[in-house]
């Protein structure tokens, strides 16, 4: 769950509420609606041939004349099905058939250029494929003679180039098929050879990686899915057995992916490829088009749909109404270098439903909430990934084991390496190379040499596995540090446990979830011998920093003298129970909840905490062993996918070589509801919801748990009530 706060500070800044944002998205009708209002402030910007879409002047890794075409293609994955369902062609459909045809023109001056090896165009010549296969006479029929052969040896174009080996194999597949589908030759054997490809990178369980030892992400639902199930639908007859098999494998997945959505709509940013936006629902859209049973009509519809409106209420437009590059407002920061100002079209392919007959059985459904989720972990081994959820806050949260692989990509290592990502608290990337506030490391252990302040942080692992809601890393940030890492996933509050084996000295800082900054937000940080430190976070520049100054996104104490309202959620000042150490922690002494209500929870030798609270929620972080110190972050702006401003809760230490063991314990609720009064909202974030914090503390990640810390070990208990015990001294599981 997301408060959708961002589209009325958007909206404040403008003296108009764009359509799309009102738009009801209930029916049918309405959808046509909503894609012609995403497509209408378009029609200014084709080119004079209607070949080109100029959006923007960003760059990206491929030529501005490919990014331009780019643009033209992405508009038609919302084009087909609209035209597929009977929809008006009106004026932009005069534009397409003649920018298809000037475009495939080699003597033209808006040809799209050949192809070449692993060549951009390729990719987006697969909606041509899907066009030709599904609106032919809207977009073949109209050529004449020649420019139909132009159009075909421009597309077989992707017959005489190599294509990465990932989704982008499933390209050459929807170009034969459309081909195919007209009576044209196309290449059969390289056809059946990528399909027989795609399937080695089958896992299992209705999972996919783009590519074999390649990530699980959402590639897996809005690429290889997404096609495999148009291939489902449009090829049944002509290959029944693969289209079987397509439409088995959705069904599977379909049981996984409904956990990675929350109940007001918004989904979990995980991964790259985020500026495409509400193709997280695309996947749904398919197996709808393709008839499957495996979920119904109206659960489908719901998730489409919840989706849609969700998006629709960000500010994720520029003041013309164009789609900027970004997540949940524009931020290329987080971009990746193949995003385009066109790039975030892809996200039309959620439309598909608008093939779909007005009485089709999706149209028909009455919209349907989201499925029960019981309080059980949702454990995605292919995905590496447990995903929990919070009713009371519809809150989701995946915990991630990590991955033995890694690539080039953009911010790798905070789009697949964090310890959880949430759909409340999204997650950050990293701004630059210096600090704790340029590197924005929420849901992270990240390490530098002592007094370096240049952080090293996952990128991949050693080895990795999932028992239960126990997730296990081994990872290597320099050839002679290495870190085992224990996850216990859970909501609101989930353990993390390190065993670091350094032959350096290192600085360590441990980061809880990114809270959003508004202007009520506070924070507050203490270690043990020290009084509470505390200061309002929202205000720009008013904290005080020990490293660079609250202003410009460092570090920041908060030593302001009002004191948190929602302190309470770590330190026990309000009624409830609270956690003490018998013995000092230093030296092993056993964590066990105490009776004792009220004042300030007392904190031995290791132990410290930072929190977090406002208007968007709470989130704190408390360390139970090895920490000397914790802070308030204020990472620099734009680092955070769903958030401009955040704080970060973190704990730190200084760790000689050696051995260490640092154990936390990570709080995140965010508020509930979507139009609140900030005031009321914070009151409903902090204070009332500090007692069950306290309580959660104590009976929830403690008892629940069953964590105990001593002198020779750590023992935890898994989900199911089973012991976990690690004996301090060798860093690995017993």
């Amino acid at each position: 769950m997301t408060a959708n706060l961002n589209q009325d500070r958007y909206a404040a800044g403008r003296s108009d509420r764009l359509p799309i944002a009102d738009n009801p998205l209930r029916t049918r009708e309405d959808m046509r609606q909503a894609l012609l209002q995403l497509c209408e402030p378009l029609l200014p910007r084709y080119s004079a041939g209607g070949a080109r879409l100029k959006l923007g002047v960003t760059g990206t890794s491929y030529a501005p004349d490919v990014a331009e075409m780019e643009g033209f293609s992405r508009v038609m994955w919302g084009l087909v099905p609209y035209w597929a369902g009977g929809g008006e062609p009106g004026p932009i459909w005069d534009i397409y058939v003649r920018g298809i045809a000037n475009g495939t023109d080699p003597g033209h001056e808006e040809y799209w250029g050949e192809a070449r090896d692993y060549d951009q165009r390729l990719v987006e010549m697969a909606v041509f494929g899907f066009a030709l296969a599904l609106v032919p006479e809207r977009i073949w029929e109209p050529l004449g003679e020649r420019e139909r052969k132009n159009l075909i040896n421009w597309l077989n174009g992707i017959n005489e180039h190599p294509v990465y080996d990932c989704n982008w194999l499933f390209f050459h597949v929807l170009v034969n098929m459309g081909l195919r589908k007209i009576g044209l030759p196309y290449a059969s054997e390289q056809l059946e050879a990528n399909l027989r490809r795609i399937d080695d990178f089958y896992l299992g369980d209705g999972w996919y990686a783009d590519g074999v030892g390649g990530h699980s992400d959402y590639y897996v639902p809005f690429a290889l899915h997404y096609y495999g199930l148009l291939y489902a639908k449009l090829m049944a007859a002509e290959d029944p057995e693969r289209a079987a098999r397509y439409r088995e494998r959705a069904e599977l997945f379909a049981r996984d992916f409904l956990r990675w959505f929350s109940a007001d709509g918004s989904a979990l940013p995980y991964g790259r490829s985020l500026a495409y936006r509400f193709s997280q629902s695309a996947f749904w859209s398919a197996l709808a088009y393709a008839g499957t049973d495996a979920i119904s009509p109206g659960v489908l519809k719901g998730l489409v749909l919840r989706n849609l409106r969700w998006w629709f209420q960000q500010p994720i437009f520029d003041s013309a109404g164009l789609l900027t590059i970004g997540y949940a407002y524009p931020n290329l920061i987080m971009a990746e270098q193949y995003n385009s100002p066109g790039s975030p079209y892809w996200a039309l392919k959620t439309f598909l439903p608008l093939a779909l007959a007005e009485d089709s059985a999706f149209w028909r459904a009455e919209e349907e909430p989201l499925p029960e989720w019981n309080d059980a972990p949702s454990i995605q081994r292919p995905a590496h990934l447990v995903l929990c959820r919070e009713a009371a806050s519809d809150h989701v949260a995946a915990f991630n084991a990590g991955h033995l692989a890694t690539n080039e990509h953009a911010h790798t290592s905070a789009k697949y390496e964090k310890f959880v990502y949430s759909t409340a608290f999204g997650f950050s990337v990293p701004k630059a190379e210096w600090g704790l506030g340029q590197g924005a490391f929420d849901s992270m252990l990240a390490l530098s040499e002592a007094g370096d302040n240049l952080y090293r942080v996952r990128r991949r692992n050693e080895e990795t596995s999932i028992e239960e809601n126990v997730l296990f890393a081994r990872w290597k940030p320099w050839r002679d540090v290495e870190a085992r890492t224990w996850i216990v996933a859970g909501l609101p509050w989930h353990l993390r446990i390190h065993c670091v084996r350094t032959e350096r000295e290192l600085d360590a800082a441990e980061g809880g979830f990114a809270l959003g900054l508004t202007a009520d937000t506070a924070a507050h940080a203490r270690q043990a011998g020290q009084a509470g430190q505390a200061g309002q976070a929202g205000q720009a520049g008013q904290a005080g920093s020990e490293k660079s100054g609250a202003g410009d996104g460092g570090s920041s104490a908060l030593t302001g003298n009002e004191m948190d309202r929602g302190s309470s959620a770590l330190t026990g000042n309000s009624t409830g129970r609270a956690v003490q150490m018998s013995g000092e922690q230093a030296g092993g002494g056993v964590v066990r909840t105490s009776g004792r209500d009220g004042g300030d929870l007392p904190l031995r030798s290791g132990e410290c905490y930072a929190l977090a609270s406002g208007q968007l929620g709470v989130s704190g972080i408390r360390g139970l062993l090895g920490f000397a110190r914790a802070e308030a972050i204020r990472p620099h702006a734009n680092t955070n996918v769903l958030h401009p401003r955040t704080v970060i809760p973190t704990l730190q230490a200084r760790l000689p070589a050696g051995e260490h063991w640092l154990v936390s314990a990570v709080y995140g609720r965010p508020t509930s509801g979507t139009s609140v009064d900030g005031k009321a909202a914070a009151a409903a974030g902090m204070e009332g919801r500090s007692g069950e914090a306290v309580g959660g503390l104590s009976d929830g990640h403690v008892a629940a748990h069953s964590l105990e810390i001593t002198a020779e070990e750590i023992r935890f208990a898994t989900s199911s009530g089973r012991m976990i015990v690690l004996p301090r001294g060798e860093g690995k599981r017993e």
